[in-house]
């Protein structure tokens, strides 16, 4: 059933999706859920871009207990910030994406540098060479995930990027995970012929700490589905700026990302991107202004692509790896070859 559907989202078109669960508009299967107003202040929230927790909405789903929604909870211009991160400093070594599979080292050094100025000159002529940023396909932080053992090690780690470990905290905590600690994200850059195959995040040892899900760029199908690989799931839509927690009974569901779609307010860009930075940041935010320079370049590759940043607690407090994980070596991820890498690197995600 998951399969069919998720041929069927794979295929249909962008204006026949009925039955999608849109959480700007809630529906029948859709429920308020509660938030931590108190264990968020407002000067933490506003520090990681976003508005006050009392001000947020968020949202659960009839029958998947842990899920919880948040429509686009970020302070006007703040998702500029991570867009630009993702773009061009988290890809940066000692980080892993996946050129580093086909390339020498000292070639994706700065996939920034070497790609602003094309990206800047893009046409829209699908003849184009693409730039090596519109060849990223995913990076990964902190605890490296090892694509072909399923596995994290203690011996392939690098610094987790503190702004980023500071929003997801803050994230968690307003939805009652307070002392969450960001170990491990994985990005996954989407454009409009990418998918994600039908998988199931279970590789971090401690699994009662929440996954968070952020989303930017263009809109997207996300199928969540059972504990089993054949129960058929719920579509919803992800616009830009979107959060998703999956935690509890949800935190080990089966999900899949069928399709990438035009942002459906028929602009090259989702209204909440072009709204500007304040100028006037708060004490010790992690925002950092963009250059219209940089923004340039990130609104030229958002036009036909999608970010989602996927961060996850490794280890509980005081856990350590067992003994063989940390003799796996350095992780290697799938090769991918083509725009279609995602479906074929979440089909390694598939259990034994």
């Amino acid at each position: 059933a998951f399969r069919r559907l998720f041929r069927f989202y794979r295929q249909r078109d962008a204006s026949d999706l009925r039955g999608v669960v849109d959480f700007s508009v809630p529906g029948a299967q859709v429920f308020r859920s509660q938030l931590s107003v108190s264990s968020v202040s407002d000067q933490d929230a506003y520090r990681a871009g976003l508005q006050p927790v009392s001000q947020w909405k968020a949202y659960g789903l009839n029958g998947y207990p842990g899920f919880i929604f948040i429509p686009n909870p970020f302070l006007p211009g703040c998702q500029r910030h991570w867009v630009k991160q993702c773009l061009k400093l988290y890809p940066q070594k000692p980080n892993v994406c996946n050129l580093d599979l086909h390339m020498a080292p000292e070639k994706t050094i700065d996939l920034w540098g070497q790609s602003k100025e094309q990206l800047r000159r893009k046409g829209s002529s699908k003849g184009e060479p693409r730039s090596l940023l519109e060849k990223l396909r995913w990076v990964t932080l902190g605890y490296h995930y090892n694509w072909d053992t399923k596995k994290y090690s203690a011996n392939h780690h690098t610094p987790f990027p503190s702004d980023l470990a500071f929003l997801s905290e803050q994230v968690a905590a307003a939805c009652g995970f307070r002392g969450f600690q960001a170990q491990a994200g994985i990005l996954n850059y989407y454009h409009f012929d990418s998918s994600l195959g039908i998988h199931v995040d279970e590789s971090e040892l401690d699994h009662s700490r929440p996954l968070l899900s952020f989303s930017f760029g263009q809109s997207s199908i996300f199928l969540l589905g059972g504990l089993k690989r054949e129960e058929a799931p719920t579509a919803m839509f992800m616009h830009s700026g979107d959060i998703m927690v999956m935690s509890g009974f949800s935190r080990l569901l089966y999900h899949a990302v069928p399709r990438v779609l035009p942002n459906p307010e028929g602009t090259a860009l989702p209204s909440c991107l072009d709204q500007a930075l304040s100028s006037d940041l708060p004490v010790g935010s992690v925002i950092e202004h963009s250059s219209d320079e940089d923004w340039q370049v990130c609104a030229k590759y958002l036009q036909s692509s999608r970010i989602n940043m996927t961060i996850r607690q490794v280890l509980a407090e005081g856990q350590k790896f067992p003994e063989e994980s940390g003799t796996n070596g350095e992780s290697q991820a799938p090769s991918e070859d083509s725009h279609r890498q995602e479906n074929s690197r979440a089909k390694r995600h598939k259990p034994n």
